[in-house]
């Protein structure tokens, strides 16, 4: 028989625990005007909608170095300025969370990314789109400001689960957004597929706005009082650093390898396969595959904890590597270097987050910490590839991959050795 006692204050577990939370537990749905289910299914397209907007332009940049004059690789900095966006946004809009109305807020974000997006679309140069992928980004934090909503009224043997839901929504719109985006690009133009983009953001961000639970919330304080939380939101919690560390590593080798896959794919001659845009596009259905691991991911981390589930994601993540680096010669494996580094991300990620989301009483702004600390090692690491793929070709992104992922899993585990001595 197990025992009951709970760990003192401060010891290291992987268990999602409770969220100690002032709102009221149960399913948001019936408070929304919505069932439970259908109040799930909404935030998840929405999320997918929203997370979209972040990796929108990786699949158009061969068509938007043709519309100005430039080459592929010279263009794939707007990827990381999405990215950087998107981190900054974190900081300052995602805390919020825990202090403002999130209806009001996450129609005014909405409408902001709507904006922004219809902007880029009448970019004149690169420094133009640049700017506006830029705001885009940063207002694009809606899915973050709805998986805490989710995470701290499910029920607590189901919360992985529930956060798988939002999860397998947010990496569907991160692979849609370049297999649609591809195709739709190659069909009608980038400037095309921001246009769509800014009416269905426009849709769905209000659609879920009217969703959400009434909240009757008095702030006080500064308004982004939040963003000084975090220095000591993430001091006092081993197990938040350790999520943070060892997601900016998976989500800096993933980033490297999938904003980069356009470059390969649609290179001439020696320097990648010579496919069109859309084609180069429908290749993320592979890592729509692997995004049905998801609710299986979810399982996992409610039964063995999140340690192993992360540990298992590292370790396919590291045999994806050679893969994608043989992939630069051998279509096949490409395909399943695709699946396996989606999937990894995915498993790794609602382990990581669900930790990161039981282990405070603030659980929006640790959630803020979480994944502006994945971003940023995404944003960086595809600045790295952009100029590896530059000077090394894709021998040097399959490097920065490899490095990302080694740098994660050994900085978190040496930091975690020095906290149990």
């Amino acid at each position: 028989m197990t025992s009951a006692t709970p760990p003192p204050p401060g010891a290291l577990t992987d268990r999602p625990g409770p969220i100690r939370s002032t709102a009221r537990p149960g399913p948001p749905g019936p408070e929304a005007g919505l069932p439970p289910r259908l109040f799930l299914v909404l935030i998840a397209v929405c999320t997918a909608v929203t997370a979209a907007n972040i990796y929108v332009a990786a699949p158009l940049l061969p068509l938007m170095a043709k519309d100005f004059g430039s080459t592929p690789s010279g263009v794939a900095w707007i990827a990381s300025v999405a990215q950087f966006g998107y981190a900054a946004g974190l900081l300052f809009f995602a805390p919020l969370g825990d202090r403002v109305n999130r209806r009001r807020l996450v129609a005014v974000l909405s409408l902001a990314t709507t904006a922004a997006l219809t902007l880029g679309a009448a970019a004149t140069g690169t420094t133009a789109l640049a700017a506006a992928v830029l705001v885009a980004s940063a207002a694009t934090v809606v899915p973050q400001l709805l998986v805490p909503l989710v995470a701290e009224r499910a029920p607590a043997h189901r919360r992985a689960s529930h956060v798988a839901a939002v999860i397998a929504g947010l990496f569907t719109g991160i692979v849609a957004a370049r297999v649609v985006g591809g195709l739709a690009g190659q069909a009608f133009g980038w400037r095309a597929v921001f246009l769509g983009a800014a009416v269905l953001t426009a849709v769905l961000g209000l659609a879920s706005a009217a969703a959400l639970p009434k909240e009757n919330r008095r702030r006080t304080g500064p308004l982004f009082a939040g963003l000084a939380q975090l220095p000591r939101v993430v001091k006092a919690s081993p197990e938040l650093r350790r999520a943070c560390i060892r997601q900016g590593g998976m989500y800096g080798a993933w980033s490297a390898l999938w904003t980069s896959l356009a470059l390969l794919l649609t290179g001439d001659g020696g320097d990648g396969y010579g496919m069109t845009t859309g084609a180069a596009g429908l290749f993320g259905l592979f890592g729509l595959a692997a995004s049905l691991v998801a609710p299986v991911a979810g399982g996992l981390v409610d039964r063995f904890g999140a340690a192993r589930v992360v540990a298992s994601a590292y370790g396919l993540a590291a045999v994806s590597v050679p893969l994608f680096w043989l992939g630069g010669e051998r279509l096949w494996a490409l395909c399943a270097a695709a699946v396996a580094v989606h999937a990894a991300l995915v498993a790794s990620h609602i382990a990581n987050q669900t930790l990161a989301l039981t282990t405070t009483s603030t659980p929006a702004v640790a959630n803020t910490a979480y994944v502006v600390a994945g971003f940023t090692g995404g944003a960086l690491a595809s600045a790295l590839a952009g100029a590896a793929f530059t000077h090394g070709g894709w021998v040097g992104v399959c490097a920065v991959a490899a490095g990302c992922l080694a740098v994660g899993w050994g900085a978190s585990s040496l930091r975690i050795r020095r906290i149990r001595r």
